[in-house]
This record gives structure tokens, C-alpha cells and sequence, in this order.
């Protein structure tokens, strides 16, 4: 039903949250599913193509990933412009985001070589290496992408308007969705390129959805309430609080994908079966996590807005909102783990390149594990997003950080050793372990569970309303006259 002045939603309500959670949820969940079925193709056409495509994809977005959060920290200040119904403000700081970007382009270059030795030294099978070097590469050509559409999209996600964002996320992906199947497996007239193609794919579709932001952002409309075609000048004072808000999140995103990435990696050191168990796993958990991210992006929408209208109650309520809905979507998710995860291993399981019975007596308990710690999971999804729309970003980079890679990271590495002390003794695992696979998992869940105990605490305890994001609004005051006009403020 279309609100109307007559009926508005409840501030910070289940209605408020829905209508502007709803295209990014959409968003997501088309990413989600051109993601799902990327590797659907590449578990089709060859072993180590599906082995090669998260590591390489993992590691190739983690070295973007700091980028992409600078430029897309555009969101949380033109959330919190519009909340001060500051229009101008709004374009500035996506211009600001835009050259955030644009000079992110000759540095996302530069690390072309360091992904490439990271995944050389990660001791991988020739093959799948093979296949890793191709798809990284590729994906790091077209990276400068994924923080151009960062920042673009924050213009409309900041102001609520995330239609447009779904839109255009959702033409990127149809885009590659189609070129994954044409060039994977060299259809409607384009050559069999295998995970070269599905790189290529991801590129094109990427700059489709750009494309599409960039004419939006010109349009007539913006350009006439917001300024978008003048308002394109570099500033240093709102550069500065972008670089000093946004570098935290940007860090915190980096290091946080950065210990995923070296959880992948380690886990490719295991052998076929249990490396492809885990892979497929992670690839069925992005069905459940990619709409929650649109969950947590609108909680820092609605949270920004509020704080930038003074009203920190409301922003409050809007969190824990965002929170309760994220955990019905994902119990509801976590279900079909529990209970169907044989519909999920047959997607990827044709009995060529992979057995299923084996498949699946190593992928089942991934997938028991992934229901469990879901819905702690999505508290740090959600409430993270919520206090980065607060501009409280030190804290979540300072404990995330410190739980990753104080905790996490140097567990996986004594368990990957222990491992390998194992089999060079000769001592078995019982089967469903997977080689230790599910041992490695079950580490990271507690990393998990102890990750969400800091973020619920922090967005309880309330510290983040005193922080200011943008500048404060000029307070005029009405001109002096007679014997006043005389008296001056020391």
C-alpha cells in the first residue's frame, strides 16, 4: 500500500525500515543469485574452476574492498544531509565520493601483483591456481568500478530513494547473469571462455549498473533540486571529514574481508572434496547474508537521517527495528539449512565433477553450523550498518579488528598446523569432518558469537548519538538594532 501524508509510517517502524529496505533487499538478492548461479556454471564446467572462483573472487574484492567503503561512506553523510534537509550538502559530498573514487583507480592497479602473489604462495593445485590467477586479474582490471558505483549509489540510498539503486544493481546482474552462461560455456555467440568469461561478466555487468547511476545522478530532476551538474568542486574541509569518518569503515571493512580471505585461503590447503564443500557452503550462505547487508545499509540510512535531524531516539528504535527483521528473515533462511540441505548440494553436484554422496557428507554439517550462527551473525551485520550511519565507525573497526585477528586468524592457523600434525602421523579424521573442514568452521563460529556480544553492547549503551557526522548548520540570528547594534561578543 503507497503511503500518503494521511497515513505516514511510525517514525523508526517496520513500515519506514521496509520502504526503504525493501529495493536494497532486492539489490542484494539479485547479486546473491547471480553469484549463486556464477558458480552453479562454474561447478558444471570444471572442478577447479568452482575451487578457484571464491578464493580469487574473496581476494580480489578484499583488496577493493577499502576503496569501495571511502567512496560508498558517501551514504552515511548524505543520509544525514538530507535528515538536515541540506540539498546542497547532499551533491557535495557525493562529488566528494565520486573523487574518492576516480583517484582509488591507478592505486587499485598497483595491488595487481600483490594479489597475485598471495594466491602463488597460498599453496594451491597447479590447476586451480591456474584458474585463480585468471579470474583475479581480470576482476582487478575492472575493479576502479566497484567504488565508482559506491559513491553514486550513495546519493540515492542516502536520500531514501533506493529504487533507483535496485534498479540498476539488478540491470548490472541480469547482465551478467546472461553473460556468465554465454561465455562460461560459449553460448549465443560467444566463445568458451570458462572462469575467464565469468570474470569478463562480472566487469561488464558492474559497469551496466554505473552507467545507469551516472545518467540518473544528471537527470533533470537532481540536477535541478540538488545541484548535481555544478556541485562537482573538490573541498578540503568536507574531504577531510569524509577521509576521517570514512577511512575507519573503510579499514574496518578491509581487515575484516581481509581475515575472511585468509580463512579461505588456508582452507584451500585441504583437499578436493572438503575445499569444494566449503566453497559450495559459503556460495549457498550469500542467499541468506546479501539481503541482510540491504538490511543493515537501510538501518545506516535511517539511522543517518535521524541523527542528522537531532532526533537519536528515533534513530534508535529504527536500529532495533532493522535488527528484529533481520532476525525473522534469517531464522526463516536458516530452516532450509537444517532441513533441506540436500535441495541446496544437488544445484551444484551434476556426479561428474563432483560426488555427491561425498559432497554431501562433508557439506551437511557446514550447513547445520552456517543455521546456527546466522542469527548471531546478523547482528553484526545489522547493528554494524546502524553505527556506521551514526558515524561511529572507530569502535567497529577498533573491535572487529581486534577479534579477527587477535582471535580468529591465529585460531585457524593453529588448527591448519594441528592439522597438518595430524596426517603427517597418519591420524584420520572421522569422514564428516571433512579433512578438519568442519574443526576450522567451527572456530569461526565462535568467533562469530564473541564478534556480536561487542556490537550489541555498543549500540545499547547509546555513545554513538553523541557523535557529530557533518557540520553543524549555521544558527542566525535576526539582525540588531539600536543601542544592541553597538555591543560586541568578546
Amino acid at each position: 500500500m503507497r503511503d500518503t501524508d494521511s497515513n505516514p509510517p511510525a517514525p523508526g517502524g517496520y513500515r519506514e525500515l521496509l520502504r526503504i529496505a525493501y529495493p536494497l533487499v532486492v539489490s542484494m538478492a539479485s547479486f546473491t543469485l547471480m553469484q549463486f548461479a556464477d558458480r552453479v556454471f562454474l561447478a558444471r564446467y570444471s572442478a577447479a574452476a568452482i575451487q578457484a572462483a571464491l578464493p580469487a573472487g574473496i581476494l580480489s574484492f578484499t583488496l577493493i574492498s577499502f576503496f569501495h567503503a571511502l567512496a560508498g561512506y558517501t551514504s552515511a553523510f548524505v543520509a544525514q544531509y538530507h535528515g538536515a534537509d541540506d540539498r546542497a550538502g547532499c551533491a557535495r559530498a557525493t562529488a566528494q565520493g565520486v573523487w574518492l573514487a576516480l583517484v582509488s583507480t591507478p592505486l587499485i592497479w598497483a595491488l595487481l601483483p600483490l594479489g597475485s602473489a598471495l594466491l602463488s604462495a597460498a599453496g594451491h593445485a597447479p590447476d586451480v591456481l591456474a584458474e585463480e590467477l585468471t579470474y583475479y586479474r581480470i576482476l582487478m582490471a575492472g575493479g576502479f568500478l566497484v567504488p565508482l558505483v559506491g559513491a553514486l549509489s550513495g546519493f540515492f540510498n542516502g536520500r531514501g530513494d533506493t529504487r533507483t539503486t535496485m534498479i540498476g544493481t539488478v540491470a548490472g546482474n541480469v547482465v551478467n547473469l546472461v553473460l556468465d552462461y554465454a561465455m562460461i560455456f560459449g553460448r549465443l555467440g560467444f566463445p568458451r571462455r570458462g572462469i575467464a568469461g565469468a570474470a569478463w561478466a562480472t566487469v561488464i555487468g558492474t559497469a551496466v549498473t554505473a552507467l545507469y547511476l551516472a545518467a540518473m545522478y544528471f537527470a533533470p530532476r537532481p540536477r535541478a533540486e540538488y545541484g548535481t551538474d555544478r556541485r562537482w568542486a573538490p573541498e578540503r574541509a568536507l574531504l577531510w571529514r569524509m577521509l576521517k569518518f570514512g577511512t575507519p569503515a573503510a579499514a574496518h571493512l578491509l581487515l575484516d574481508i581481509g581475515s575472511f580471505t585468509v580463512f579461505v585461503l588456508l582452507t584451500g590447503r585441504l583437499s578436493g572434496i572438503p575445499l569444494a564443500a566449503s566453497n559450495i557452503a559459503i556460495s549457498i550462505n550469500n542467499v541468506a547474508f546479501q539481503p541482510l547487508l540491504g538490511l543493515s545499509m537501510a538501518a545506516s540510512v535511517l539511522v543517518g537521517q535521524y541523527q542528522g535531524r537531532g532526533d537519536s531516539a528515533t534513530a534508535e528504535r529504527a536500529g532495533w527495528t532493522a535488527l528484529r527483521t533481520g532476525w525473522i528473515y534469517m531464522a526463516a533462511v536458516g530452516l532450509t539449512y537444517a532441513l533441506l540441505p540436500g535441495v541446496y548440494l544437488r544445484l551444484f553436484s551434476d556426479g561428474e565433477n563432483l560426488d555427491p554422496e561425498a559432497l554431501g557428507r562433508v557439506a551437511r554439517p557446514l550447513l547445520w553450523m552456517m543455521a546456527a550462527w546466522g542469527m548471531f551473525d546478523t547482528i553484526n551485520i545489522v547493528l554494524i550498518g546502524a553505527l556506521r550511519g551514526a558515524g561511529d565507525t572507530r569502535f567497529s573497526m577498533i573491535y572487529s579488528v581486534a577479534m579477527a585477528w587477535l582471535i580468529w586468524v591465529p585460531g585457524e592457523f593453529a588448527l591448519v598446523r594441528w592439522l597438518d600434525f595430524r596426517r603427517a602421523a597418519g591420524r584420520a579424521l572421522p569422514e564428516w569432518m571433512g579433512d578438519g573442514m568442519a574443526l576450522l568452521w567451527g572456530w569461526m563460529t565462535i568467533f562469530v558469537v564473541l564478534l556480536c556480544v561487542g556490537f550489541l553492547w555498543r549500540f545499547k549503551s547509546g555513545r554513538w548519538k553523541g557523535i557529530r557526522l557533518i557540520e553543524p548548520a549555521p544558527v542566525l540570528l535576526p539582525p540588531r538594532t539600536g543601542a544592541d547594534a553597538l555591543t560586541t561578543v568578546e
